[in-house]
């Protein structure tokens, strides 16, 4: 692997460029200025202000409930409080399903909220979708494996890529994403040798979740990864901290000096 500089700001043109020199990338979801200066000073490569906010902010039991306009003020908040990070905003569901026409003002709308780039799912059933984008001057990342915003059609949280049928399906439509003109694509609850060839055929860059180390770059939900969300973490998720805990412990401790009436104190009144 060789040493790539590190850029002052993350580009578009820098992700192409962790793949070729051999560098793994990293990205977080965000949808919010706090967490997004946090991880962007921390030195996350990418934000992505995910349809996630739905099931993970919001309190939808899905992502389908969530609105182009609810991304688009996610997205102002997170790239007015970064200084370095990629931000990609996704296209929730509905904002671009009807034709390539609606597919452009979408992303335009995210563009205009501050969006660096906009994400999509599917494959070859949105190729045309992905090159409208594109065409209109708007880097695209794609989605495949796992989509969300198709979990009914596909019956569930479902592993992809584990047959020889599956995993051809996959390439085709990681093929297409990038003939349309895609910058990369996110592989998503994919089986991990299935993720290492597709990376190995694509030009651009994968990111995975739930697709094994084999991929060019990784990202998790913040609300996951940190620990604070408690109820049904999925396997692949790694916890790098218990933001849950210390938050339970944080209002324990408010609660037991407000009834004690140590709080406020000589020192936090006027």
């Amino acid at each position: 692997m060789t040493t790539t500089h590190e850029p002052k700001r993350v580009r578009t043109l820098h992700l192409q460029r962790f793949k070729d020199e051999g560098r793994p990338f990293t990205m977080l979801t965000s949808y919010d200025a706090l967490t997004a200066r946090v991880f962007d000073r921390a030195g996350v490569d990418t934000l992505l202000i995910g349809d996630s906010i739905g099931n993970n902010v919001l309190g939808y039991p899905n992502t389908l409930r969530v609105s182009l306009q609810q991304i688009a003020d996610a997205t102002a908040a997170v790239s007015g409080a970064v200084e370095r990070a990629l931000v990609i905003a996704d296209m929730p569901f509905g904002s671009y399903e009807a034709s390539d026409e609606q597919a452009v003002n979408s992303a335009v709308k995210l563009m205009k909220a501050g969006a660096h780039a906009v994400k999509l799912e599917g494959g070859q059933r949105i190729r045309t979708r992905i090159a409208a984008i594109v065409d209109a001057g708007i880097p695209v990342v794609g989605h495949l494996g796992f989509t969300p915003q198709s979990e009914q059609r596909l019956g569930g949280f479902r592993i992809q890529g584990r047959d020889e049928q599956s995993v051809a399906e996959l390439t085709a439509d990681a093929l297409a994403v990038q003939e349309a003109g895609a910058i990369a694509v996110v592989l998503e609850m994919v089986a991990g040798e299935a993720a290492r060839e597709i990376t190995a055929q694509l030009r651009i860059p994968t990111i995975g979740i739930g697709a094994g180390n084999g991929t060019d770059g990784q990202v998790l939900v913040w609300t996951d990864f940190a620990g604070l969300n408690t109820q049904g973490v999925p396997r692949f998720v790694k916890q790098y901290a218990d933001v849950a805990g210390v938050l339970t412990q944080a209002a324990e401790a408010y609660i037991t000096d407000v009834r004690d009436r140590a709080f406020p104190d000589e020192a936090h009144t006027y």
